[in-house]
């Protein structure tokens, strides 16, 4: 996974990065493929935003958070990306648990003509 983050109006420090690559790795569990994730952090009127973007070929997500800390804003955009994740996920999963094969016990009787259908019947 690569990673880039990107500071404004702020002081970048080893602690932010060593967070910062640490709640990339926590997201790494939901995503298979290696995407790139971009990292937006910055203060406005007194308020620490993080801003999370991952781009992968079959998936982009997109999180931004805001709170007096910085630590605590990029915990929260993380898991909002987690719920975006968990979401896409149990969609997919009910997709495929629903599509069942259709079985044709009578196949001579499947390609019929049914002209003799009423108009109702169609509606």
């Amino acid at each position: 996974m690569k990673i880039t983050t990107a500071f404004l109006h702020l002081e970048h420090t080893a602690a932010l990065d060593e967070k910062i690559h640490e709640s990339s790795m926590k997201m790494e569990k939901f995503f298979k493929d290696k995407g790139t994730v971009k990292w937006s952090c910055y203060v406005k009127n007194g308020m620490h935003f993080a801003e999370i973007y991952y781009h992968a070929p079959h998936c982009e997500y997109h999180a931004k958070a805001a709170s007096d800390n910085l630590y605590h804003s990029i915990d929260m955009a993380v898991e909002k990306i987690e719920k975006q994740a968990f979401k896409k996920k149990d969609k997919f999963n009910k997709i495929h648990r629903e599509h069942h094969e259709i079985i044709i016990l009578d196949p001579d009787s499947a390609w019929q003509d049914h002209a003799d259908m009423d108009d109702e019947d169609v509606a």
